[in-house]
């Protein structure tokens, strides 16, 4: 089952619509380093200098850094796929070599792995 092109448009403004979405959010907690590979660098909240400010600080950007750490490879999975796409290869399994279901894409358009595999 290749993918035909109306298909693969469909899916492509999924993912363009998701990573706009990602970067988003990201850039709420996070500076990018490298837009192009989905790199962010967390970012540290300047409250204050007295002791309860910078224990809120702390907290805040250890609260952020899981956060950011899912966001993050979330994207480089939806720039994974759309490179995919551009190369030809999107919806095969990184795994197995097989292609991934239309309903597994459909579901989530950057999925790298097939059912069995994921």
């Amino acid at each position: 089952m290749a993918l035909d092109q109306k298909t693969i448009d469909e899916l492509k403004s999924a993912l363009l619509k998701e990573k706009e979405e990602l970067e988003k959010n990201l850039e709420r907690i996070a500076k990018p380093v490298n837009k192009n590979t989905g790199e962010y660098k967390p970012t540290f909240s300047d409250i204050g200098t007295d002791r309860d400010e910078n224990a809120s600080e702390v907290e805040q950007y250890t609260d952020d850094l899981p956060v950011e750490f899912a966001l993050e490879k979330k994207l480089k999975d939806v720039l994974g796929a759309l490179s995919d796409m551009e190369k030809g290869t999107y919806g095969i399994c990184e795994n197995c070599q097989q292609e991934i279901s239309l309903d597994r894409l459909r579901a989530n358009p950057s999925a790298r792995t097939c059912i069995k595999c994921g």
